[in-house]
């Protein structure tokens, strides 16, 4: 279908062509577009899909020649563990510790509780409360990290590291900042994926659907902090669902079919969501006449459980460990339970392993983990964990695994019936009693489907969104929809009180604008709030505050420029959910009124009957035919122009009668100008910002400093240990002075004395200053080593080269001397050849024109006839003169390069060997080895030239002589032959010439 689509626009390109009025009117226009740069998208960008989890972070990559492909880490695993540890450093006055991520941070989780910074997530846009559910479960499973109150006006957790310089640790670190750190990382890895000088910037990154707008303003910090552009937002189901339907098709509404129904649960580690999604495809018009299939995927309605996921059941295990592990012996009646649960190296511990157990009970019956040294040096603690007993201590749990799947059944208005599978997503998913109670709430094992990656799905849709938005990727056309998730409440002042209008329901599509009219005139201000069920009630979180700035002037200039009055005046307002993050936005406001529109012109009414009226005339419809839904929030008063109802009553007008009367009118508009603000949890100011945006770039700075002193320390220490294996070497003594190895060995003793004692706090420049003194005797010894080990073999090549080169000299003298010698005599024959018919031809020209003299002119003859003359010429010049010698396989021009690259190349290398055979082993080459491979490569270019030539003319000398015969013979007798004409036409002309003679003596006679 895409070729063919092609091929109608280069036909329509070929009309167009065609017609000289339509070409001159845009071959300029067409200049005009050509004249700009192709933007930087065009010319191919990346974009990177991020999925961001409670417990991992993944992404894929897209890029021109990468399609959809996963960002391994360091590690080459798919996924990245969310955790960042901060480690001190052997540095006494380090300002920033050293940073570790992902695995290699939760390996330090039992040494340092207090600083490593895992799940994240949960905390995002979350205010600081410490009875809140959320800040109270991330401590209870933390309890080494210390939150509090971040810095500022925000008032959301922040997290407070000791391990910084005192500047440094003033101010605790924003949950976002840290997850910007993790953010960094996989850009680098991605950065390293796409190839060298790579910058991605452009990402789209999943979210809960039980995100507000305060947890995705965060999100959206955090990934501008790790310099992200984040091009839009995408909820997870609505990624996996997208992803799903990358390799299928749908039923088309458009022929009657009946749209399928899914829905997506995805239980991760933080919480469990669950989303009816609506699967169809549809016939949209294309490029002119033409129409197209696009598939659609649209959630309907989404429930969840924000604090169930993989975390909750392993608290579960936590909590039963911390309990049998207060009853051991050593313990009892002097470790209480809340001691244990405030022991940040223990509770790490069994954490870690809790999951482990969680995740080998899903394969198996029962396990068991075994600890030594737990809370007390001489404690060893096992426990023991059966299926059974794991599904009791869940059992409250269990009960909530279909609390979030009826819920989206519920918003979406559909019944289970409706739904054709459910689909599973998440790493909880693969607990055993999470399937068995979906597959009771669902009736039957046969609606719960597998279908796609349990752990990779979303961040696939994630980053076919980016290819999609992106233009440098054509890819399939799915048009993808979410909801609001939560209602969106319109707040207002109007006549003096207070109004407010649910705007958008919780299942509101994303995308759509809809038409807001209000009665205000004069300048107001509105605002967006969201709400929120919470604990049985609702919350009304502030979203977006909208300031009109000149409503008051542009209804004044309706008054005073088309006389409206304050009743005819309309004020409307285009708003919609963002297609970015889903929150509401102002497109665009208007205040218009009706006015008596002036009389067409003869103009006008001739673009009427050809239907070239203004462009809001000819305005299509949406592709679905469906205009925009517009909504006014008050009753409008009747207008001052409109007839009462007993007048319309009374009229005895005929409808044709009042349809001349009534006048034209048009709708005069004038644009409103406005401020938007967000609100409810504030930006950090810029110097907030300012000050974060440093301190992570000298963390950046910090780390590549110590990489660069790791590498230096490791550099020298290995060297050390070469230099001293070097010195004992034999073959590297013989190339080394007796001087500079006694240096050596001083300097690698005293290197490795002052690497072990004092170079634990050497700096970088340090440890470069002790391997620059070791590399200056080492280095130039083994150069000397391999040059005396390879001099010899490549001495013995120039030799045998410069031979050949000399016999090939001698080879193209003697063969550019033949030709010559054979054009020398060729010239001569030629010469007295050509004084021979010049001399017959004037005899003949001087006797033709005496005759032409003295006989009459014949009327009957054409006295412009050049026959005679024509011929004569063509015979003088049907032998052309040699301009120059014909050389068979060499020119000159060969000659002459290769004696002078020869010359050359033997003067210096005899005078250079000359040299080095005066020199010792332990002397600096003056024949080295790199100049003789120059050398060698410049004499072996001209050769190969040369000896290519002489194959050719071998090939062209053999293909002549032949030794098929027939080839052979044909060409002998093509030879024959064309003497043989040669002879006939000579006699010809003889013959010719003969007959002219006689003719002209009977003119005589």
């Amino acid at each position: 279908m895409a070729l063919g689509g092609r091929q109608r626009t280069h036909g329509s390109l070929q009309s167009l062509s065609s017609s000289p009025i339509l070409s001159f009117l845009l071959l300029p226009f067409l200049l005009f577009l050509l004249s700009f740069p192709a933007p930087a998208a065009a010319a191919g960008s990346a974009v990177l899909g991020i999925d961001v989890g409670t417990e991992y972070l993944k992404a894929t990559l897209v890029k021109p020649g990468i399609p959809l492909e996963i960002v391994l880490t360091k590690d080459s695993k798919r996924k990245e563990s969310a955790a960042v540890a901060f480690k001190p450093t052997r540095e006494a006055d380090a300002l920033f510790p050293e940073r570790f991520y992902g695995g290699d941070a939760l390996a330090l989780q039992a040494r340092y509780p207090d600083d490593v910074y895992a799940n994240l997530k949960t905390l995002l846009g979350v205010p600081f409360d410490a009875d809140d559910e959320l800040v109270s479960a991330y401590h209870n499973r933390y309890p080494a990290l210390r939150l509090e109150k971040a810095p500022g006006d925000r008032g959301t957790v922040g997290l407070r590291s000791n391990r910084l310089g005192e500047a440094e640790k003033k101010d605790a670190f924003l949950v976002e900042e840290i997850l910007a750190m993790q953010l960094k990382q996989i850009k680098a890895n991605a950065d390293n994926l796409a190839g060298k000088g790579s910058d991605i910037t452009d990402a789209v990154i999943t979210y809960p659907s039980f995100y507000s707008a305060a947890e995705k303003k965060s999100l959206q910090l955090a990934a501008e902090l790790a310099g992200f552009n984040v091009d839009a937002f995408i909820s997870d189901n609505l990624a996996v669902g997208l992803n799903y339907a990358t390799s299928r098709t749908f039923p088309s509404v458009s022929d009657g079919q009946k749209p399928e129904y899914h829905i997506v649960y995805d239980m991760g580690a933080g919480s469990t969501t669950a989303s009816v999604i609506r699967f169809q495809s549809r016939s949209v018009k294309d490029v002119g006449r033409f129409n197209k299939t696009v598939q659609e995927v649209q959630v309907l309605g989404a429930g969840w459980d924000k604090t169930l996921g993989g975390d909750s059941l392993n608290d579960l295990i936590v909590q039963d460990m911390v309990a049998a592990l207060a009853e051991e012996k050593k313990l009892k009646d002097r470790v209480t339970l809340a001691d244990i649960q405030g022991n940040g190296k223990t509770m790490a511990r069994l954490s870690k392993d809790a999951e482990k157990l969680r995740q080998v009970l899903s394969a198996n019956t029962e396990s068991g983990a075994s600890f030594e040294s737990l809370y007390e040096e001489d404690l060893t603690f096992k426990y023991l964990l059966t299926r059974t007993k794991f599904e009791e201590l869940a059992e409250q749990h269990i009960a909530r695994v279909g609390k979030p799947l009826e819920q989206a059944l519920e918003a979406a208005g559909l019944e289970l019936s409706d739904i054709d599978s459910v689909i599973l997503h998440g790493g909880a998913i693969r607990t055993p009693f999470v399937q068995k109670e979906l597959e009771r709430v669902c009736g039957s094992a046969n609606k719960i489907r597998t279908s796609v990656n349990a752990d990779e799905s979303a961040v696939f849709g994630a980053a076919f969104k980016g290819a999609a938005l992106s233009p440098s990727f054509r890819v399939k056309d799915i048009r993808a929809s979410d909801v609001s998730g939560y209602p969106v409440l319109l707040k207002w002042t109007s006549e003096s009180k207070e109004r407010q209008q649910k705007l958008f329901p919780a299942t509101s599509q994303v995308g759509p604008e809809k038409q807001v009219t209000v009665k205000n005139l004069d300048d107001f201000e509105f605002s967006f709030f969201h709400q929120i069920p919470v604990n049985g009630d609702v919350v009304e979180a502030p979203i977006l505050g909208v300031k009109t700035q000149n409503l008051t002037a542009s209804v004044a200039k309706l008054k005073d420029e088309f006389g409206c009055s304050a009743a005819n005046i309309t004020t409307k307002f285009s708003i919609r959910l963002s297609p970015v993050d889903g929150l509401p936005e102002v497109a665009s406001g208007s205040v218009s009124c009706e006015v008596e529109a002036a009389k067409k012109g003869i103009v006008d009414d001739v673009k009427g009957f050809f239907g070239l009226g203004k462009k809001d005339e000819q305005a299509p419809l949406g592709e679905d035919g469906e205009p925009t839904e517009s909504i006014t929030l008050e009753p409008e008063e009747p207008h001052a122009s409109t007839a009462s109802s007993a007048d319309d009553a009374t009229s005895t007008t005929t409808a044709k009668e009042s349809k001349k009367a009534t006048p034209q009118t048009k709708v005069e508009s004038v644009s409103i100008s406005f401020t938007s603000s967000p609100l409810g949890l504030p930006a950090p100011t810029a110097e907030e910002l300012a000050r974060i945006q440093a301190r992570l770039a000298a963390f950046d700075a910090s780390d590549r400093d110590r990489i660069l002193r790791e590498e230096a320390l490791n550099e020298l220490e290995s060297f050390i240990y070469r230099s001293r294996d070097l010195v004992d070497d034999e073959e590297f003594a013989k190339v080394v002075k007796p001087e500079q190895l006694t240096l050596l060995q001083e300097r690698a003793s005293a290197a490795s004395d002052w690497l072990y004692g004092d170079g634990d706090d050497a700096k970088t420049a340090d440890f470069r200053e002790k391997l620059k003194s070791l590399k200056e005797i080492v280095n130039p010894a083994l150069k000397r080593k391999k040059e005396n080990a390879e001099r010899p073999a490549r001495v013995e090549i120039l030799q045998r080269v410069l031979q050949n080169a000399d016999s090939v000299i001698d080879l193209m003298k003697q063969q550019i001397q033949q030709d010559e010698d054979l054009h020398s005599s060729s010239l001569a024959s030629s010469s007295s050849s050509t004084s021979t018919e010049s001399s017959t031809t004037t005899t003949s020209t001087t006797t033709s024109s005496s005759t032409t003299t003295t006989s009459p002119i014949d009327l009957d003859e054409d006295p412009y006839d050049t026959t005679s003359s024509s011929t004569t010429t063509s015979t003088a010049t049907s032998t052309p003169k040699p301009s120059g010698p014909k050389y068979t396989v060499f020119q000159p021009y060969d000659l002459t390069s290769l004696s002078k690259t020869y010359e050359s190349t033997n003067t210096w290398f005899e005078a250079q060997l000359a040299i080095q055979e005066t020199l010792t082993e332990t002397d600096d080459p003056a024949l080295t080895v790199a100049e003789i491979d120059s050398r060698l490569k410049e004499l072996e270019r001209i050769l190969n030239r040369i000896y290519e030539k002489m194959g050719a003319a071998s090939a062209k000398k053999e293909s002549g002589s032949g030794s098929g015969g027939k080839k052979g013979n044909g060409k002998k007798n093509k030879d024959k032959e064309g003497k043989k004409e040669k002879e006939e036409a000579k006699k010809e002309k003889e013959d010719a010439k003969e007959k002219e003679k006689d003719d002209n003596r009977k003119d005589e006679l």
